[in-house]
Parts: structure tokens; C-alpha cells; sequence
């Protein structure tokens, strides 16, 4: 899949991890194997995302998921935002949540990474 023309249909998709600890290491090595795992699992090259906003828990502020993302080669055109996760008693600490806008083709199921105890939040997936 080379051309836009072949992508038939825009899609949400989601996904989440958590990170061990709030550094950056720990941030960087979370938010690539969950892009990695988004890419994968959906056969996705750059043309295909238009955006991806993260949302992050507040106990992780080291930095800034979309900051990683934006390394990714082919990612310069793609939209990215990092935002505050709203705070729920007895939410998942140290989470990280994806929501990304692509174009797949008709037939392509749509793949939603949950990986980590992100796992947790939703067990259908």
C-alpha cells in the first residue's frame, strides 16, 4: 500500500501501556513498543496516520510521549498531541493512552494495542 487512494476508510484507534518508573528511559522504551505494536499489528506506514494524541497519568511527567513519536522516520507530517489524562481514583498509575486517526483499507480489521498492566483496562482487546 502506496497511495492514499487505497486507504478507503478513516479509523480511531486506541491503545495504552504503562511505564515502570517516571523517567525517560522508562517513558521512551513504553511509548516505542506501543507505537511499535499500533504499526504492527494494523501494517501501517506513516501516510496512513494523520494524528496521534497520548494521554499520559500525572504521575508521569519526565517527557513528552509525542516528542518520542515525532523521531519515528516518516512521522514529520503527522499531527501530535501529549495531554493530562483525567485523574480517577483507582485509575492504572503509570499509564500511557494512544489515540490515533488512520486510513485502512475496507477489509482491515482495526488492531488495538494494550500492552503492560495497560492489559487490565480492557481485557476484550
Amino acid at each position: 500500500m502506496n497511495s492514499q487512494n487505497e486507504f478507503t476508510y478513516l479509523c480511531a484507534l486506541r491503545g495504552a501501556t504503562t511505564c515502570k518508573n517516571n523517567s525517560v528511559d522508562s517513558i521512551t522504551s513504553a511509548v516505542k513498543e506501543l507505537l511499535s505494536e499500533l504499526v504492527s499489528r494494523n501494517n501501517l506506514i506513516p501516510n496512513q496516520i494523520i494524528s496521534v494524541t497520548f494521554s499520559v497519568t500525572s504521575d508521569l511527567d519526565a517527557c513528552f510521549p509525542a516528542s518520542i513519536a515525532r523521531k519515528n522516520t516518516g512521522w514529520e507530517k503527522i499531527a501530535l498531541l501529549d495531554c493530562q489524562q483525567m485523574f480517577v481514583k483507582d485509575d492504572l498509575s503509570k499509564c500511557i493512552r494512544l489515540l490515533a486517526y488512520v486510513y485502512l483499507p475496507n477489509d482491515q480489521t482495526p488492531q488495538n494495542p494494550y500492552l503492560g498492566k495497560a492489559k487490565n483496562l480492557r481485557p476484550d482487546r
